[in-house]
C-alpha cells in the first residue's frame, strides 16, 4: 500500500511517499512545495494542484497529513490550517482515505519521544528507510507523517480493529 504523508506550510510544504509491504517500508519519493503566488487562495490554489499532481503520478491508497499545532499566533494558525485543508481536498477529491496525526505521535512514533527536535526525525527517517543524501526538514516530516500511519495502520491490522471505529474511539473519550 503506497502511503501520502503530507507536512502542510503555507509557504513550504512537504511531502514524502512510501511503500508500505507487510514486514517493511520502502521509500518511493519525496520533496516540498515551494508556494508562490502574493495572496492567501493562490497559495493554496498552488498546494492543491501540485497535491493533486503528486496523487496522480504516485498513485497512493492513503493519505496522513499532519494536524495544526497552536502556532505563536493565531493568524499562523489560521494560515496552516487553511494550507492543510488545501492538501486535505486534493487526497478527498482523489478518493484517498486521509488520517491526522499530532506533531507528538509523529515524533514519538520516529524517534521514540514526541519533543524529539527536526533533526532528530530527520535523522530517523533517513535510517528508517535506507536513504543516504540529505533530506530537506519539510520532505523528512512528510516522510515522518507517513512512516507513523504505516505504524498505526500495522497495529489496527494487529488488533483486528476497523480503522474508523479506532479513530472514533480515540475522539470520544468521556
Amino acid at each position: 500500500m503506497i502511503i501520502l504523508g503530507i507536512d502542510p506550510g503555507s509557504r513550504i510544504t512537504g511531502f514524502g511517499l512510501i511503500d508500505n509491504q507487510a514486514n517493511r517500508i520502502e521509500y518511493i519519493a519525496s520533496g516540498s512545495i515551494r508556494v508562490s503566488g502574493d495572496s492567501l487562495p493562490q497559495r493554496l490554489g498552488c498546494i492543491f494542484a501540485e497535491i493533486e499532481t503528486v496523487i496522480h503520478k504516485h498513485k497512493p491508497e492513503q493519505m496522513s497529513i499532519e494536524n495544526v499545532f497552536m502556532a505563536r499566533n493565531a493568524d499562523s494558525a489560521l494560515k496552516l490550517g487553511q494550507a492543510r485543508g488545501a492538501a486535505i481536498c486534493a487526497g478527498h477529491q482523489a478518493g484517498l482515505e486521509i488520517a491526522e496525526y499530532a506533531a507528538r505521535e509523529v515524533k514519538k512514533s520516529i524517534v521514540g519521544t514526541g519533543a524529539a527536535n527536526k533533526d532528530q526525525v530527520q535523522h530517523m527517517v533517513q535510517r528508517l528507510l535506507g536513504i543516504r543524501e540529505a533530506l530537506q526538514p519539510d520532505e523528512a516530516d512528510g516522510l515522518a507523517i507517513a512512516i507513523c500511519h504505516a505504524q498505526f495502520y500495522a497495529s489496527r491490522q494487529k488488533t483486528g480493529l476497523d480503522p474508523a471505529l479506532l479513530k472514533r474511539r480515540r475522539n470520544c473519550r468521556r
